[in-house]
């Protein structure tokens, strides 16, 4: 629709805005190093020729110090395990693991923290054999604080036939691969730019200038996007090698456009648990917009509690309930017959591209500002918005728009995005039918969530 060299400018200026609002927080950050050191304990690491490291994002520091002393060793034995019990006794493969990981449950978590987990296990995989969905979402809610339930059906349909040795190495190697790149990239974030150490000072995050707290929302979310990818990675390759297909790494958020789209792609498996046990459960667009409007509070109040339930949780997630719903009402609005006829009469392709960059960037902006909220807490979030939304910087403004306009321009050529993403919460008109993927077109007889 868009010409070739107006997409190749597109994708330039977006990664240009990157570099140089990037280069802005590692100037700050070197500049600032010191009071930072002093406030937070920058700690002194040996893997970038002796840059020092932002520990304060605590997910990251808790996992990797984890990961370091016993979890990195208890999934190569479980890996090692597996395959063993692959090749000498696949029938009894599953009673194997289970035992293996018993014991995994009790070197790290202790005996009380393993007959929790067991007694947890227990509940949901007897709840599960009645493959209710009322059940299972009383379950989950009786559960929500400790354990998350997996959703077994789709487990168990995903299930694929044990790989060949040959093909388990190619598997394990590539994983391997791309797990090590990433933690490398997510470790270089930290060492050059202390975003989550400025996240933490107020007082420096108000003074730094317009590029830098751009280049800083950039690089918060991106980190984030990172860590998840090693994260998700590291059961993810597990399950390949034991035969499993694991849901969808995230996709990258600087593609992303609209809320739909990033609670569709960011975290498949919780996206799919959330419509089957939460939204459709709720009654779902069966009732009509006020009952589509009413599942889909239920489902991110669901979310919201189940990350804690704190205030500024609850502001995220009401956020991302006003950008659902109003990205499905602009969308009904646009797919209206005479509105679609108005816009094919007086804009062209092209143009109709360029309106619809310029509407995402709007939903972008808020997408942005509530994922700062849920990454920062509630402070960032009012720095954020009375930095870039009340005073007004001309030149914070213009260049977060183009940062957000540009990729909702070329991102959707360059994903291929389809128009049908806009709609977040989309499941089967039957319960009991299974979940309608993401990446393929809805039928009529599906149901249309918000």
């Amino acid at each position: 629709m868009l010409p070739r060299w107006e997409l190749s400018f597109y994708l330039l200026a977006s990664v240009g805005f990157h570099v140089y609002s990037f280069y802005e927080v590692y100037r700050v950050s070197r500049e600032h190093e010191e009071e930072l050191d002093r406030e937070f304990d920058l700690e002194t690491s040996t893997l970038f020729g002796g840059l020092k490291k932002d520990p304060t994002d605590f997910e990251w520091s808790f996992w990797m110090e984890w990961g370091k002393e016993r979890l990195v060793w208890l999934f190569l034995g479980h890996m090692s395990v597996s395959q063993v019990a692959n090749l000498l006794s696949r029938k009894h493969k599953p009673w194997i693991l289970a035992v293996y990981g018993m014991w995994a449950c009790r070197c790290v978590l202790g005996t009380q923290g393993t007959a929790v987990v067991l007694i947890h296990t227990t509940i949901a995989f007897c709840v599960a054999q009645f493959r209710s969905q009322s059940l299972s979402w009383l379950c989950s809610l009786a559960l929500l604080s400790t354990l998350r339930l997996e959703d077994v059906e789709e487990v168990k349909m995903r299930q694929q036939e044990q790989s060949p040795p040959k093909t388990s190495l190619s598997i394990l190697v590539l994983g391997l691969g791309r797990l090590l790149f990433y933690w490398w990239l997510a470790e270089l974030m930290v060492h050059l730019m202390y975003m989550h150490a400025i996240y933490s000072s107020a007082s420096l995050l108000r003074a730094v200038s317009s590029w830098t707290l751009g280049g800083l929302a950039l690089a918060q979310v991106l980190f984030f996007y990172v860590k998840y990818l090693v994260l998700f990675g590291v059961p993810a390759l597990l399950m390949r090698l034991d035969g499993l297909t694991p849901p969808p790494l995230p996709r990258c958020v600087s593609t992303m456009f609209s809320f739909t789209g990033m609670w569709r792609h960011f975290d498949v498996g919780l996206h799919d648990f959330l419509v089957r046990y939460v939204y459709i459960p709720a009654g779902g667009s069966q009732h009509g917009l006020l009952g589509a409007l009413f599942s889909t509070a239920m489902t991110f109040a669901f979310v919201s509690f189940w990350h804690g339930g704190n205030g500024y949780l609850w502001c995220w997630a009401t956020l991302n309930w006003l950008g659902v719903t109003v990205e499905n009402g602009v969308q009904k609005l646009v797919q209206r017959p005479h509105v679609q006829h108005s816009l094919a009469q007086f804009l062209s392709p092209g143009a109709r591209r360029r309106l619809h960059a310029a509407l995402a960037s709007c939903s972008t902006s808020m997408l942005i500002l509530s994922n700062l909220v849920f990454l920062g807490g509630s402070q960032v979030g009012e720095i954020y918005w009375d930095r870039i939304f009340i005073q007004v910087h001309g030149v914070v403004t213009a260049s977060n728009l183009d940062w957000f306009a540009i990729p909702s321009s070329s991102g959707s050529h360059f994903v291929r995005t389809r128009h049908y993403d806009l709609s977040i919460f989309s499941g089967p008109a039957q319960h009991g039918s299974s979940l309608h993927r993401v990446t393929q077109a809805p039928s009529p007889e599906q149901d249309r969530g918000p």
